[in-house]
């Protein structure tokens, strides 16, 4: 458009109220008709667009009186395209849904909800548990050298935990698939100094042949205190409230004399039946007991391996095998259904239930 003037203006300005009323946007007939409208008198060259980039060749004056007058014109013009188009959208749908077999008043599938494997639930209830009693989180690889799986516990190179039929070796260089998650205290204590409290949670892996108890793969918490004076009655009290915790107030507690090359002394520590409440039941095989636990004193060989001096600390550490918790608490007879990933068996384990 050339430069406007008063009176150029002026025509221009009537030939587009002419235009406007023979392509009126309530007329279209369809969202294409409606684009093509917009498109003619709103787009980057389109009639009324270029009648206002045109105003600055008018005198101040007549721009501050029709500048206004025009861009009244365009936002009137915005409103009927877009109410046009909100109403021709309607009409599409409400034609498209009176063709389909869709009913939009029936209830929406709810997607299902996702939640926490049982084990994780476990693992966590146990750390809260011993969080609150001052011990801090530590994790440690799963593939694990001689010196720390065995020999900076204090198991030496003959003793039969090191054998092929118990332990996984890995080739060249020789390392192994971690046994126990008691690795994890070593590594601990080596980049920390005294006291401390960690508790080490993880996968370890063990050549033990499946069945309904025992698996190759499964999962420990190991605990381990160190400080001045911690003698066996700290470990005592600790784990007979951390078990009250566990399994519920009532639960009873004894300790048997065992062996464990990283400890000294050793203990096996078991808890009355959560079944037959100490009457004798297959579960506990008449006992009245179910062992849960293996604990004692730092053997003090195990402190000399990380520079401890054991005439200054002393301490305790256990572990406890979180499958085991998972199935007593849960009534599950068969550890190989926590890997078997069948939704019928995971989905019946809310959170509120561990």
């Amino acid at each position: 458009m050339a430069s406007l003037t008063r009176k150029n203006w002026d025509s221009a300005y009537a030939k587009l109220k002419s235009a406007l009323k023979s392509a009126d946007p309530a007329q279209a007939a369809d969202l294409d008709a409606l684009e093509k409208i917009r498109l003619r008198f709103l787009g980057r060259k389109g009639s009324l667009t270029e009648l206002l980039k045109n105003l600055k060749d008018l005198p101040l004056k007549e721009r501050r009186e029709l500048g206004p007058q025009a861009q009244a014109r365009r936002g009137a013009l915005e409103e009927k395209i877009a109410a046009r188009k909100a109403q021709l959208e309607t009409q599409a749908d409400a034609a498209a849904l009176s063709e389909s077999s869709l009913d939009l008043t029936l209830p929406a599938f709810m997607p299902a909800r996702g939640r926490l494997h049982p084990l994780t639930q476990t693992i966590s209830e146990m750390a809260k548990i011993l969080s609150l009693m001052g011990f801090s989180w530590a994790e440690g690889p799963l593939v694990e050298s001689e010196y720390y799986n065995f020999e900076a516990l204090n198991i030496p190179a003959h003793h039969p935990a090191r054998d092929l039929q118990d332990t996984f070796y890995l080739e060249d260089p020789p390392l192994v698939m971690r046994t126990h998650t008691s690795a994890v205290q070593i590594r601990a204590m080596e980049s920390s100094r005294p006291p401390l409290r960690i508790i080490c949670p993880g996968r370890v892996f063990r050549n033990e042949e499946v069945d309904a108890t025992h698996s190759a793969v499964f999962h420990q918490v190991e605990g381990l205190a160190v400080d001045k004076n911690i003698t066996f009655a700290d470990l005592k009290g600790t784990l007979d409230l951390f078990l009250k915790r566990l399994f519920g107030p009532d639960t009873r507690t004894r300790f048997i004399p065992s062996y464990f090359p990283f400890t000294e002394p050793s203990a096996q520590v078991d808890v009355g039946c959560l079944f037959c409440s100490g009457s004798g039941c297959s579960v506990c095989k008449q006992s009245g007991w179910i062992e849960m636990l293996g604990a004692g004193v730092v053997n003090p060989n195990v402190f000399k391996f990380v520079n401890y001096d054991p005439e200054a600390w002393s301490g305790f550490a256990f572990g406890i095998g979180v499958e085991r918790v998972a199935m007593l608490r849960l009534g599950i007879k068969d550890i190989r259904d926590f890997y078997e990933n069948d939704m019928r068996f995971l989905s019946q384990f809310d959170e509120s239930l561990i």
